[in-house]
């Protein structure tokens, strides 16, 4: 008898990483294959939602890879306003070109800053001009907690907010934004699940600005193992069940990467006190780089 609980993975959407720090480098023939495979796991395993951004040949490898038909619903980010409005604009159709999409699902401002700015308005209205013209069904922005989203979706009114939340991280919550966001109908999809891969990371591979984090995070890390509880699964466990969110965003390399983040996907949600979980200053992780890490999404 099949459950009426709807599967874990429906709210899943996969950012899809091709930079040599996680994806191994590979002859051009081999490399498309793996994205081939990606693909076709993700579509086989029902994630319908796939996320890109304009740097790399990410888009170009997408384009060569889908499955047919394709399954996914492709969200797009801009370019970022510094390079000018035209730009922006042929830019976010070039995407569509480089993937071989008539059309993409959303168009996603890059940062939220963009639109906060003086050309904030001809930017949206650049963007609503795609929406009219049939390239994007939907239209929003990436956002930060410092960023105000709320007060921006109330002025721009996007059909989709993308902000980061995690365990680590857990402002969005527990400030109401999220529920906010959703309450003015925008469809919310939360990134940084993983933490930009600080739930991944050892102290002695902190950066320099997160040395004084190291404690929490050992701590945090404790009582997951303490729990038996793997911190992809955690991670993971928590955002899926967050009931405002529609999508959350994982970024993967392969699909061995794939296949470790639906397995915990589908794992039990655990039983934990989240919030014992969270960072006190989680904000210090939200600035300076952390390539070093992980470019996790």
């Amino acid at each position: 008898m099949s459950s009426s609980r709807p599967s874990p993975v429906a709210k899943l959407a996969l950012a899809v990483v091709t930079e040599p720090e996680r994806a191994l480098p590979a002859p051009v023939g081999a490399r498309e294959e793996a994205m081939r495979t990606l693909l076709q796991t993700a579509a086989d395993s029902g994630v319908s939602i796939v996320a890109t951004r304009p740097t790399g040949d990410a888009e170009r490898l997408l384009g060569q890879a889908w499955p047919f038909p394709s399954p996914f619903a492709v969200t797009v980010r801009t370019v970022a306003l510094s390079e000018g409005l035209d730009r922006v604009e042929a830019r976010a159709r070039r995407s569509l070109e480089r993937m071989g999409l008539p059309r993409g699902d959303t168009l996603l401002v890059s940062g939220a800053t963009d639109l906060a700015g003086a050309e904030g308005r001809a930017l949206w209205d650049r963007m609503l001009a795609l929406k009219d013209r049939g390239l994007y069904r939907r239209i929003g922005f990436l956002a930060t907690m410092e960023d105000g989203p709320t007060l921006l979706a109330r002025r721009y009114q996007p059909d989709v907010v993308q902000i980061a939340c995690n365990i680590l991280d857990q402002r969005p919550v527990t400030e109401g934004v999220l529920s906010d966001l959703a309450g003015l109908g925008v469809d919310v999809h939360v990134a940084s699940v993983f933490a930009r891969g600080l739930l991944f990371a050892s102290r002695e591979t902190l950066p320099a600005h997160l040395a004084d984090q190291g404690v929490a995070l050992s701590r945090t890390r404790r009582r997951l193992a303490e729990a038996r509880i793997d911190p992809m699964q955690a991670a993971l466990a928590f955002c899926l069940g967050l009931p405002p969110v529609a999508a959350v965003v994982a970024s993967v390399a392969s699909a061995a990467e794939l296949r470790a983040v639906l397995a915990a996907a589908h794992a039990p949600r655990p039983d934990l006190d989240w919030e014992a979980l969270a960072l006190s200053e989680p904000a210090a992780f939200t600035t300076g780089s952390l390539s070093r890490i992980s470019n996790a999404a």
